[in-house]
């Protein structure tokens, strides 16, 4: 891992996952941006597993441009760990992370820097609109940002992704923060150093398709939920108390109704399979919750690499 260099001023991570038809222009627009800021500037490219010619791609720009430089992991191992391995290399005092699909505009990146030079530590650029995106999905994920919002005990920015800017002392913090199942924004939320936003429209996607599926997002959400709060474990507990009530009253008519109503016939087949099949679906449902604490707690004591290399030229 690389230590901060005087001579770098600004270091842009983008993690890339199957991008090759837009690897040109994303470098293109991206040392734009960056010339605008600083000629110390520094471009690391995280090669996510990509099964494409993205990785052939960044090779070439990486020859010809000695500002830029990338790394390859040996497999897939996630957006969250890719943005994590390229900011463990980054140099310079000033640390950007984009995604590599254009969807989010370099050009922003200015605007970030300015902010910076005014004080903030950390710098949002927040979405006012998600150009290209499915009813769903934008439901979605408006209420995963606010359901994360009243769950954990401090503020978490609502509407913003993984495009930001970072000091280089929030990335020291950081990187002592070891999960193995990575939440950044959570994370950097948790430090609670002073922070803005610059506003922006999300553009579309202009080739292939999202590399972030629902499937994708819905672990993500996880991640974000059990890493920084208890609240589902405590929901587990009031869902067991429920149960516990109910069958209590559940109890107390069968004898009521023993004892005093005779002629009352009870659906005894009925009553019996609906109680098993709900109180058996909460224990599943308490049991899941807790598994998932249980999960990160063993992929963390394993103690196991984040990510590993397979290529890089960083440090030639």
């Amino acid at each position: 891992m690389n230590e901060p260099t005087p001579e770098i001023e600004l270091s842009i991570v983008v993690p890339v996952f199957n991008e090759e038809l837009i690897i040109e222009e994303l470098y293109k627009r991206l040392v734009e941006a960056a010339v605008k800021v600083t000629e110390q500037f520094e471009i690391i490219f995280v090669n996510d597993g990509s099964r494409d010619t993205s990785l052939v791609k960044l090779k070439s720009v990486c020859e010809k441009d000695k500002r830029t430089h990338f790394i390859s992991f040996s497999r897939n191992f996630g957006h969250q760990i890719a943005i994590t391995a390229g900011m463990d290399y980054a140099k310079g005092a000033a640390i950007v992370t984009i995604d590599g699909d254009l969807q989010d505009p370099p050009e922003l990146i200015v605007d970030m820097y300015r902010e910076y030079q005014n004080g903030f530590k950390v710098v949002y650029a927040k979405r006012t609109k998600r150009k290209g995106e499915s009813l769903f999905k934008l439901a979605t994920a408006k209420v995963f940002y606010r359901l994360m919002a009243r769950l954990v005990s401090f503020e978490i920015p609502l509407d913003v992704g993984d495009f930001r800017l970072i000091s280089r002392d929030v990335l020291d913090y950081l990187r002592q923060m070891k999960e193995y199942d990575k939440y950044i924004r959570g994370q950097i939320a948790w430090l609670g150093f002073k922070s803005t936003y610059v506003m922006f429209e999300r553009d579309e996607r202009k080739f292939g398709k999202t590399n972030y599926p629902f499937k994708k997002m819905l672990r993500l959400a996880f991640n974000g939920i059990t890493a920084f709060s208890d609240s589902p474990l405590k929901l587990a507990t009031g869902f067991g108390f429920i149960v516990c009530g109910l069958s209590f009253l559940i109890l107390m008519y069968a004898l009521y109704v023993f004892l005093f109503d005779h002629n009352q016939v009870l659906p005894g087949w009925a009553s019996t399979i609906v109680s098993i099949t709900f109180i058996g679906g909460v224990q599943l449902l308490c049991l899941g919750m807790i598994g998932e604490y249980i999960s990160r707690i063993i992929n963390n004591v394993r103690d196991r690499p984040l990510y590993v290399i397979d290529q890089t030229d960083i440090g030639e």
